[in-house]
């Protein structure tokens, strides 16, 4: 059958059963949109800005496991598109985003809205492609869905210029795709995974350590079973969180710079530690020299051979897919009978009882003032655990994954590795769409909310019953508790002044909007957000301790042990 590029283009969307595509339109992807409007299988979502449409892709993927799926024009298309692109690259978040480009025959003539897509976007992505011929369309869509989602997922970019959309071929779509250069490794090494499980059977002051890793090869299950077969202590990142209830006794919190004191203090002092799906990145292990003074064992699972040994030296690496090697870890175990020394696991429980009894997530409840970690265990409570909750980034975020308890996977989105402000809104944007029968909770600051706020366009259009939870302190709050603590209480450009009126704001756009002064205050008008406005995006401006600063703290170039609590202060 003969078809158009465009056609083509919008055939490949199908056959990979996608659902949504955010985007923005422009002159050089005019085919491919007018393809669009001539079918009825691929919903395209009107975002107000490049980034959001990307975010949005994003938001999609990291909770429903798909592949998000954001289409932009050439030029400044592309650059806006480009911090939605490096933000999923540093989560590892499977997209395909394709870009209009110029026509083939103008390219490097400085033609209008014309860029170097490839050149500009090859550092923040998994891949990307410059189609120059229409007859490679069909087989670079398909290599792009296979590279975004096997592996270590990633963003992959897919360049079209305009003319390749209008030209014609034969339209074949490949079942399967072989590519010599690509192939990933699913099965782990199992002389090395009796190794790590003969280590793990003689610890005496065992910890597993898991990230992000876990939540993208949804090996949640796994993990669960792992951790009760062998009674050890976990700790979850803040990419992690979700991977194991955070309710149960075995776990003890986030490891890192606003860990808890049980999870940094037993990932320092461990004897034998389990890496899954993590990276020792600087905001998990703090300074590496720190955390290589006691000596310990590691075994590090990861499907990405580049991450393994890449901060920290590992001594028994398995690369491989998680599931997998934890199905085969179960196997062993149960083959074996073998059990973990009980007597000295329970020392190490003991041990992990003091840490736990300083209880350093507690803090100063105000009677006249709201707390924002008050609102974050009000939400959990209202919400039943039951929310997806975004964040966009800085304290706001850290509170956010500290005080709602994460009892399952794909429930908790943030920007983790680039720290990008603004995603939260756009996240929560793309959840509705994959989750449409999940509550869907947007944690944000005064700040971070403004950089991407024209999506409240957006979510009006299509009706995205949204709940964002301003904690609104008028500061840059994470830039000002660093002012504070290590800049002599310099408050250079963090003071939010000149703030709108939130609520008439979100009235302009059509929602609901309710600001919350005081404590007494919070529980009520979360219910009303929540029960009496089910259906309606709710905006509740919550006027915040303008102070609060997040605890326990790690600083920048100390150890996991040497953390400031609070009550230090």
């Amino acid at each position: 059958m003969m078809m158009t590029g465009a056609e083509i283009v919008i055939r490949c969307l199908q056959e990979e059963k996608v659902e949504y595509v955010f985007g923005y339109p422009g002159g050089s992807v005019l085919h491919i949109y007018d393809e669009l409007f001539k079918q009825d299988k691929v919903k395209h979502i009107l975002v107000r800005h490049e980034q959001a449409a990307v975010h949005a892709a994003d938001g999609l993927a990291r909770s429903s496991h798909k592949v998000g799926v954001a289409m932009v024009t050439s030029g400044p298309g592309a650059t806006n598109a480009v911090t939605g692109i490096a933000t999923a690259y540093m989560d590892s978040i499977p997209l395909v985003i394709i870009t209009g480009q110029v026509p083939t025959a103008y390219i490097g003539q400085d033609a209008f809205q014309e860029c170097d897509t490839v050149g500009i976007t090859r550092p923040c992505v998994k891949h990307n492609f410059l189609v120059k011929d229409v007859r490679d369309l069909a087989v670079t869509m398909k290599k792009a869905f296979h590279i975004a989602s096997t592996g270590r997922p990633g963003p992959v970019v897919v360049d079209i210029p305009k003319d390749i959309t209008a030209a014609k071929c034969e339209f074949d779509y490949p079942k399967t795709i072989q590519m010599r250069s690509y192939n990933t490794v699913v099965k782990g090494h199992l002389g090395q995974i009796r190794k790590a499980v003969q280590l793990l059977l003689d610890a005496k002051r065992p910890m597993i350590y898991t990230g992000g890793g876990v939540i993208l090869s949804n090996a949640a299950d796994p993990l669960t079973r792992l951790v009760r077969r062998l009674g050890f202590p976990v700790c979850n990142t803040l990419m992690g969180l979700g991977a194991y209830p955070a309710g149960d006794r075995q776990f003890l919190g986030m490891p890192g710079m606003h860990g808890t004191v049980e999870a940094n203090m037993a990932m320092q002092n461990s004897d034998v530690l389990l890496a899954i799906g993590a990276r020792f990145d600087d905001r998990v292990i703090g300074n590496p020299e720190h955390f290589s003074d006691v000596p310990r064992k590691i075994i590090h699972i990861d499907i990405d051979p580049s991450s393994i040994s890449k901060r920290v030296k590992v001594d028994v690496p398995i690369v491989g897919s998680v599931p997998d090697v934890l199905e085969e870890m179960l196997r062993l175990l149960d083959a074996d009978k073998a059990k973990p020394d009980a007597t000295a696991l329970a020392d190490w429980w003991a041990t992990i009882g003091g840490w736990r009894g300083k209880n350093c997530m507690r803090y100063e409840a105000k009677s006249d003032v709201i707390m924002p970690q008050y609102v974050i265990e009000k939400l959990h409570e209202i919400t039943g655990g039951e929310a997806i909750i975004t964040s966009d980034v800085g304290q706001h975020q850290m509170w956010a994954a500290q005080y709602y308890k994460f009892e399952k996977p794909r429930r908790w989105l943030n920007s983790g590795g680039l720290g990008t402000m603004g995603v939260g809104l756009p996240y929560a944007i793309g959840a509705a769409f994959a989750n449409p029968d999940r509550p869907v909770a947007c944690v944000t600051g005064e700040g971070s909310i403004q950089m991407c706020i024209q999506e409240l366009s957006t979510a009006k259009q299509f009706r995205l019953p949204i709940k964002i939870i301003s904690l609104n302190n008028r500061y840059l709050g994470m830039v000002r508790q660093w002012q504070e603590m290590f800049y002599g209480s310099r408050y250079s450009e963090s003071y939010m002044d000149s703030l709108p009126d939130f609520v008439k704001l979100a009235e302009a756009y059509g929602h609901v909007g309710i600001r919350v002064d005081r404590p007494e205050d919070v529980e009520p008008a979360l219910r009303k957000a929540f029960i009496e406005h089910k259906n309606e995006l709710v905006f509740i401006d919550f006027r915040t301790d303008p102070k609060a600063n997040v605890f326990p703290m790690v600083a920048a170039g100390k150890g996991l042990s040497e953390m400031i609590l609070a009550e230090d202060l």
